[in-house]
């Protein structure tokens, strides 16, 4: 059995992703600002890491749980992110920094701090979003996801041949946050979906899971994977 770090683990996409790779056979380190993530990983048999990853100290916990896991990690997802939408014309700085710093900031230093013990022919996968390609009302967030895009590419190759880094962008996913959407509002973008529906946490898991798995996506690196219904433009 082999480590996979997980961010953002607690609850929905980040903890379908963490248990998806249990169920492919890693033993998973979940990551979360909320302390809840102690219960999602002893769901999963894991281990549960309550820290900020956007600070130093919360790096450093993810790291000293690593030393007591006692082994290297295979996998490395980057989860972890948050939102506070706003047209251009009312963004703040604080806004625009707090987003940026948490959605790409981190993900930069977590691989920084992670690379050089994740074992040879390991993965990195990061989160991006099909939001990056622009939303309104999403400035911060687009930026910042459009950032990861360019991050994932450049990691590839600064950390080839000996591990590979790809990214997955997910379109409109049925969670706890989308579904508290007026119903008027969720119907509109769906009706946008080529497939006709919202996409599932486990559509996300799967495509993690085959990003993460080194004999299934063995050729392929510095890759942005839409898993968005169809909804890549428009």
């Amino acid at each position: 059995m082999t480590l996979a770090i997980v961010t953002g683990a607690a609850r929905g996409i980040g903890f379908e992703i963490a248990d998806r790779l249990a169920r492919a056979g890693h033993r998973s380190v979940l990551v979360d600002l909320d302390p809840a993530v102690a219960e999602a990983a002893e769901r999963l048999g894991g281990i549960g890491v309550a820290a900020d990853i956007a600070s130093d100290r919360g790096r450093a916990s993810v790291l000293a749980a690593l030393d007591d896991a006692g082994e290297p990690p295979a996998v490395l997802v980057n989860n972890a992110g948050v939102t506070r939408d706003s047209l251009i014309a009312k963004m703040t700085e604080d806004g625009f920094r707090f987003v940026t710093r948490v959605n790409l900031g981190a993900q930069y230093e977590l691989i920084s701090a992670l690379a050089e013990r994740i074992v040879d022919g390991g993965a990195i996968v990061n989160i991006s979003s099909r939001a990056q390609l622009g939303n309104v009302g999403q400035f911060n967030y687009a930026v910042s996801k459009g950032g990861v895009v360019g991050l994932t590419r450049a990691m590839a190759l600064s950390l080839a041949p000996r591990l590979r880094v790809n990214a997955v962008a997910p379109g409109f996913i049925a969670t706890a946050m989308t579904d508290a959407m007026p119903e008027q509002v969720r119907q509109r973008i769906i009706d946008k979906v080529p497939l006709g529906r919202a996409g599932d946490p486990g559509d996300i898991a799967a495509t993690v899971a085959w990003l993460a798995d080194g004999a299934a996506s063995a050729y392929v690196t510095g890759q942005v994977v839409y898993c968005c219904g169809g909804r890549s433009f428009g």
